[in-house]
């Protein structure tokens, strides 16, 4: 059965971790990206043939922490103008090209997905660990990985002359809600 992922009723939440001197007054900022979609194909009776294939917007990163204005909106400049160059690299995108699956319970997937994630006009193999749970028409699959910026050519910034930087990996978790195809769905823009 296929699925088209139902944005409104999903998160997606990148976590960055701040080190040096200064890191104990600093942010771990926790930024959500609002635009993405994608779609994924599982069928019980052949779990492994599954695939999957999601893109995000890189310019709708936000941050969701508590913190004030002034801070908020230096954080998502910096992140979109400096760190990932949202002008020149507007989409990140995820294919799978295998699924490894595990039969948990009736209707639960313990899943290892291998892909090539797209992220700053740079491709890298990728595996993502996840728990997919089928109820009806929904697919859930809820799970999280690390990725190192270096690896991406994104050069970690710094403020403050280099007393308060970012650590090189990040770490992202994610809660998809996908519905069947020709269910109702709510794109997100």
């Amino acid at each position: 059965m296929r699925y088209r992922v139902d944005a409104s009723r999903s998160q997606f939440i990148a976590q960055a971790f701040a080190k040096g001197l200064l890191s104990a007054f600093g942010h771990n900022p926790s930024l959500a990206i609002r635009s993405f979609g994608g779609e994924a194909e599982f069928d019980p009776a052949a779990p492994n043939a599954a695939w999957a294939r999601m893109i995000a917007r890189a310019s709708s990163l936000v941050v969701i922490d508590e913190m004030s204005e002034k801070d908020r909106h230096e954080i998502e400049r910096v992140t979109r103008e400096e760190l990932l160059e949202t002008s020149r690299y507007a989409e990140t995108v995820f294919r799978s090209a295998g699924v490894a699956s595990r039969r948990v319970s009736e209707g639960r997937y313990q899943v290892r997905i291998t892909g090539d994630l797209s992220l700053h006009g740079v491709s890298r193999e990728l595996a993502i660990e996840a728990m997919a749970t089928f109820e009806g028409d929904e697919l859930r699959a809820q799970g999280g990985f690390r990725l190192r910026l270096t690896d991406f050519n994104i050069r970690p910034i710094s403020v403050a002359g280099g007393l308060l930087k970012l650590k090189d990996e990040v770490q992202l978790s994610f809660d998809i809600l996908a519905r069947a195809s020709g269910a109702s769905i709510n794109a997100s823009p």
